[in-house]
């Protein structure tokens, strides 16, 4: 069994030349009359992975999902799956199953006998077949619950159903659509955590559609963000947060203020760049960038809200802005508040309660200096 990848893990195989993606999308296209659905994608997973497409409404992440199930054609471009070109394949002649957002489970069978429906199908010999499906609810932690119907189950437990079920006939990758979508936040937020453990265990490569960022966050390896039929950004999804390559993904992952400016110049060693931005003190904002801008080149500078230091008399520091309270939001674990500056900038800054406090520390029209160092921000040509 393949060792999955995981945050953190050493084993990143993206970053290793010489490792072959399990799955590989080449140039793949699909229209639907004018529109591209998909816009010459390429992407490559590695075996072992929980990989996730992420995006809006009309991204196209589903459809590159039923593009992988089998259940769309492309137009140009082909699929690969463990080294073998499947794009003409039918569904069910492909190595692959998929897990519906419904969970589609029949309501008239029992837990076991929506398990082993597949495996009925495919022929297999009944003791082989007791035993698989009694290992499939062991997996998902519901050995007792067998000959319950699913109207006598949570929607947790529905959920661990279709997941046994799609996993009970060993597919070398598993697709989900929207797995968690059917569920409320508690549960969902709980789910998440069973789910990547179960395909740590079993160490099928997973590939992931969810419009939910966090979600996508909680359980993913790699990410891709996927805009308008395209893919704008893969990475882990620290990176993706702390280093976004573009300003739609910046806005998309996590909470953002984003500074317009022109490029003024760059420190001595070229790792600091110098912006000309009325919203900052000085009028100079001071963001860290790996590879020197021409002067003059418009950008954007992103810094997340809790990048952002508050205090109530004027920091030294890399940046600093200064303003007055306008709105608050309390959160119980945070604070939110944005602060308006003279320039008619408006900054998000957020503040973790570490201490027991019943309101914010701060209030309405109180004026507040901000900074952030040059490191805390990111650089956004596109």
């Amino acid at each position: 069994m393949a060792e999955p990848v995981r945050h953190g893990a050493p084993l990143e195989p993206w970053k290793d030349p010489a490792a072959k993606p399990f799955l590989r999308v080449e140039n793949v296209t699909k229209t639907f009359g004018k529109v591209y659905a998909c816009d010459d994608i390429s992407l490559d997973v590695y075996r072992g992975e929980f990989f996730a497409l992420l995006g809006g409404s009309g991204s196209g992440k589903s459809t590159l999902l039923r593009i992988l199930a089998g259940f769309e054609t492309p137009d140009r471009g082909r699929v690969l799956i463990d080294g073998v070109d499947v794009t003409a394949m039918p569904p069910y002649a492909r190595p692959v199953n998929m897990m519906f957002q419904s969970y589609a489970l029949f309501p008239h069978m029992t837990v076991a006998q929506n398990i082993a429906f597949g495996l009925k199908q495919d022929g297999m010999a009944a003791g082989e077949l007791r035993d698989c499906v009694q290992q499939m609810l062991e997996l998902v932690q519901m050995p007792q619950l067998g000959n319950r119907k699913p109207d006598q189950l949570s929607g947790g437990q529905r959920q661990r159903v279709a997941l046994a079920r799609a996993l009970a006939k060993q597919p070398k990758l598993l697709l989900l659509d929207e797995p968690l979508g059917a569920l409320d936040k508690r549960l969902r937020e709980r789910t998440q955590f069973e789910l990547v453990n179960i395909q740590e265990r079993v160490g099928t490569t997973f590939v992931m559609v969810t419009h939910d960022q966090e979600e996508a966050m909680t359980m993913s390896s790699r990410i891709a963000v996927m805009d308008a039929g395209r893919i704008v950004q893969v990475s882990t999804p620290a990176a993706l947060y702390e280093y976004p390559s573009t300003r739609f993904v910046a806005e998309f992952i996590g909470g953002i203020n984003l500074f317009e400016g022109r490029v003024l110049g760059h420190d001595a060693d070229q790792r600091i760049a110098r912006i000309a931005c009325a919203a900052v003190e000085g009028g100079v904002l001071h963001a860290r960038h790996a590879d020197p801008l021409p002067e003059g080149t418009a950008v954007s500078v992103a810094v997340r809200p809790e990048k952002i230091d508050v205090h109530e008399a004027p920091p030294r520091a890399d940046n600093v802005a200064v303003g007055k309270v306008r709105d608050i939001a309390y959160l119980g674990d945070v604070s939110i508040y944005h602060v308006e500056t003279e320039s008619g900038a408006v900054v998000r800054v957020q503040e973790t309660h570490v201490e027991r406090s019943s309101e914010p520390h701060y209030d309405w029209g109180e004026t507040l200096w901000l900074s952030w160092p040059a490191s805390g921000a990111v650089v956004l040509s596109t």
